[in-house]
């Protein structure tokens, strides 16, 4: 695989190391949407890696996926680094809009008006470095909690996954 990340992006670094810590290994679990997963990268959405490609792949490879298929196609990077990578984390979770849109939800809780579109643009990147870091990652984490929560109201089979879901929105 090519697009490995640069290593001098220290924000992608710090983020990449818990999306794989929060990802795990290979998984095939029959109630996860994401069906045959491997640390994150899911069949489902890698057709051409094949069952093998995504059994076998490396982390060096998971890393390059998530360089160029999500760090730069959503461009995590121009969110302050204080929030940059637990957005991220979320987003291989459940989505870049979904989480991106639970940011503007967070920021506009702390004061902002943020149309809530669930793209990253200047916008939301200036309303986030207006917020407390700290502030920001709490009403963060609230947003992703109810987003969890709703999830298991509409789908209570997911019941078994909240608890994890929602200690990864908390971390």
């Amino acid at each position: 695989m090519s697009g490995a990340a640069p290593q001098g992006d220290a924000t992608f670094r710090a983020a990449i190391a818990i999306v794989l810590m929060h990802e795990g290994g290979l998984v095939d679990d029959p109630d996860d949407a994401g069906g045959l997963t491997n640390m994150g990268i899911t069949l489902r959405d890698h057709p051409a890696l094949g069952a093998d490609g995504i059994r076998n792949l490396t982390r060096e490879d998971a890393i390059a996926i998530y360089w160029t298929d999500w760090w730069v196609r959503y461009r995590f990077g121009q969110l302050p680094a204080s929030i940059a990578g637990k957005v991220f984390d979320l987003a291989v979770n459940v989505g870049a809009g979904t989480a991106v849109a639970g940011l503007q939800r967070a920021v506009n809780a702390l004061g902002h008006h943020l149309v809530v579109d669930g793209a990253i643009g200047a916008q939301t990147c200036q309303a986030a470095l207006g917020c407390d870091p700290r502030a920001l990652h709490a009403a963060f984490a609230a947003q992703m909690a109810a987003h969890y929560r709703a999830i298991v109201a509409a789908h209570p089979a997911d019941a078994k996954f909240l608890a994890g879901w929602l200690a990864r929105a908390a971390a």
